[in-house]
């Protein structure tokens, strides 16, 4: 799943073959993708694009007032092209949903597409993102100036649920996903499962210094990568997450998982739970 970092970087790079190029045509491949259905997204026909903004894993891609905006979800991916296929994309069981040609130089653009069989992929048509449900309730950037350590603290105070659900929750802290709550987690030394608000003052430093290294360093790791290479060096920048029975990269203990119906959890028993493995089963307690 594209969390902050991999968004951020792939905003960047359209960003950059956008600006001031304007649409040509619009194809809405999968209708299940299209959120909204007034402004059209044929009105997206003939304006330019000036900017793209993230708002957590939402890219807002702005044109002459109006914003397409996407969430990729789990499977999405954009694919950029300097010639896309010359006929018109037929809707179909394939994993393209989306396709914005532009209007110069003939041929480039790029295609939003879906892999799997669960789509969840969403895009709108705005003329304010935050008239996106998804983005109006977003909690802060983690990497916001204005986020601090005190601001941390009082989202954590009170905080009754296991901090690896309050990392991933989009209304407390805004892009951060599975991948990336496990690496925060493994810096910090901290079991995915301890109860948010039981933080002492010191672990509440440490972890907000790794929600900010973690992601920081994510995003220079991904600067500059075309989107076809954004997942693979996200992978390759892991040290916890995806690697379940290898060693840890900071003590060499066994790193290990915790399944639940459409996710799991990886983590070091010597570094974030005192040597002991998590019963591998939804809502587990550290086993006696």
């Amino acid at each position: 799943m594209p969390e902050m970092p991999e968004v951020e970087a792939l905003g960047r790079f359209l960003e950059e073959r956008l600006a001031g190029r304007a649409v040509a045509r619009v194809y809405p491949v999968s209708v299940a993708a299209l959120k909204t259905f007034e402004p059209p997204l044929t009105a997206l026909e003939g304006r330019a694009f000036d900017g793209v903004a993230r708002h957590g894993k939402f890219l807002a891609l702005r044109a002459d007032g109006l914003y397409l905006v996407m969430h990729l979800a789990r499977a999405g991916w954009v694919r950029w092209s300097e010639r896309l296929p010359t006929a018109p994309p037929r809707p179909g069981k394939g994993p393209l949903a989306l396709r914005v040609r532009l209007a110069a130089p003939d041929g480039a653009g790029f295609d939003v597409t879906e892999a799997g069989t669960q789509k969840h992929l969403a895009v709108y048509v705005v003329t304010d993102p935050r008239d996106v449900p998804g983005i109006a309730r977003l909690g802060p950037d983690p990497l916001a100036e204005d986020f601090t350590r005190a601001a941390f603290a009082g989202m954590l105070a009170g905080e009754r649920r296991q901090i690896k659900g309050v990392l991933r929750d989009q209304g407390v802290l805004a892009g951060i996903g599975n991948a990336y709550s496990d690496e925060i987690l493994h810096a910090a030394r901290m079991s995915p499962f301890k109860l948010a608000a039981t933080l002492s003052e010191d672990e509440v430093t440490l972890l907000y210094t790794a929600v900010r290294a973690t992601l920081g360093e994510a995003v220079e790791r991904a600067r500059g990568l075309a989107p076809a290479d954004l997942k693979e060096g996200k992978r390759s920048g892991l040290r916890v997450h995806g690697r379940t029975g290898e060693p840890c990269p900071v003590c060499g203990d066994t790193i290990r998982e915790v399944s639940f119906s459409d996710s799991a959890l990886q983590y070091c028993p010597t570094c974030q739970t005192g040597g002991k493995p998590l019963a591998d089963r939804r809502l587990s307690r550290l086993l006696k």
